[in-house]
């Protein structure tokens, strides 16, 4: 509703109802200048813009939420009134129109002009004022639109941060009883345990409520974790990560890898007394990115506590904030490379974060 851009296109109307009424003309052999009638629509729909747009501007918003009878009462007379005005103006501007005819009085003039066009000039008027009703219409549909989306954003926002609240005790537990467990064999691990749990605390504490960070991130988050783990299991469990370089500002879902491998540990490598592994990877596939978490044991088949659904609080957890972040675009599978080894892998849409300042972690530790 800029005035430059309402009133053009009134003018861009004159200048094609000015060019249909030439070749009309030209073709019933009725000689005309061009110039005459460019002008003369073109000044009747620049008016015609002009006064719709002050309509816009002084009543935009009262025509937009007014009822019918106040549209009949006020903008009938109103219609009325902005005829005659942009008649008055028009018969002042050409004091030789109408042509073929004797030369009229100023006052016959408009009287003329009013009467031929003011069925024509009432149709301008109501439609103007129809197009601001139905701006008002699709103004309101649109508030109602963004309001439910962000709704829609806010219930979202919710549901993930319940989940990542559902995985700090859960996580909290599962490491003090580790703890607990270590105190009875080696005090001394047992204590080291807790100052890397310490670590992990302040990392969850520093991210506060974000729910995307960068993947270099949410690695030095796993390398304590595993720094843990390796505490307790020892040389039981053998380690390796493998993340590609480009990946490092990439965003993934904070605490996303941290349930699968609690799970690896839990449900497959704890059941090993020596050699067991756990390989995490992460690449790049075009503009997706592929996590992966391959841990020997027992197969998805053996351990009742598993189950080839994978449907445990950390695995399902994970499904659901996959599922509120990017709906259904990603992928999650679980599945038995072989009889002893269990993979779970992520594909998510590569994004990068805006910050690129902060130290690359130590990836790749074996």
């Amino acid at each position: 509703m800029h005035p430059v851009i309402f009133v053009g296109i009134f003018v861009l109307l004159g200048i094609l109802f000015a060019l249909q009424g030439w070749v009309s003309m030209r073709l019933w052999s009725y000689p005309v200048s061009m110039l005459l009638l460019a002008e003369a629509w073109v000044l009747q729909y620049f008016l015609w813009g002009v006064l719709c747009w002050l309509f816009w501007w002084w009543l935009g918003e009262r025509i937009q939420q007014a009822r019918w009878k106040w549209l009949l009462t006020r903008l009938i007379p109103l219609s009325l009134l902005a005829s005659v005005v942009e008649e008055a103006i028009f018969a002042l501007v050409f004091p030789n129109l109408p042509l073929n005819r004797p030369h009229m009085s100023y006052l016959r003039r408009l009287a003329f002009e009013v009467d031929d066009d003011l069925l024509e000039n009432m149709v301008i008027c109501w439609f103007a004022f129809g197009l601001f009703r139905a701006i008002g219409y699709y103004w309101k549909y649109r508030e109602r639109e963004v309001a439910a989306s962000q709704l829609e954003t806010q219930l979202a926002n919710a549901q993930i941060s319940a989940l990542r609240m559902q995985l700090n005790p859960h996580f909290l537990f599962n490491t003090m009883n580790s703890i607990s467990s270590l105190m009875r064999s080696d005090v001394a691990a047992a204590d080291n345990m807790l100052e890397q749990l310490g670590s992990l605390l302040r990392i969850t504490l520093k991210r506060g409520d974000a729910q995307l960070i960068p993947l270099r991130d949410e690695m030095e988050f796993i390398e304590l974790y595993l720094a843990m783990q390796d505490q307790r299991f020892g040389s039981r469990v053998r380690q390796s990560i493998s993340i590609e370089s480009e990946l490092h500002d990439a965003l993934v879902p904070a605490m996303i890898l941290q349930p699968i491998v609690e799970n690896a540990y839990a449900h497959g490598l704890s059941k090993l007394d020596r050699d067991g592994m756990l390989a995490i990877e992460g690449r790049r596939e075009g503009r997706r990115i592929r996590l992966s978490v391959v841990n020997t044991g027992v197969g998805l088949n053996s351990d009742p506590g598993n189950g080839s659904s994978g449907q445990g609080v950390g695995l399902a957890n994970v499904k659901a904030r996959l599922r509120l972040h990017y709906g259904s675009d990603h992928e999650f599978f679980i599945r038995e490379l072989d009889r002893n080894t269990v993979q779970v892998a992520i594909t998510l849409p590569f994004r990068l974060c805006d910050r690129r300042e902060e130290p690359v972690t130590r990836f790749g530790a074996e």
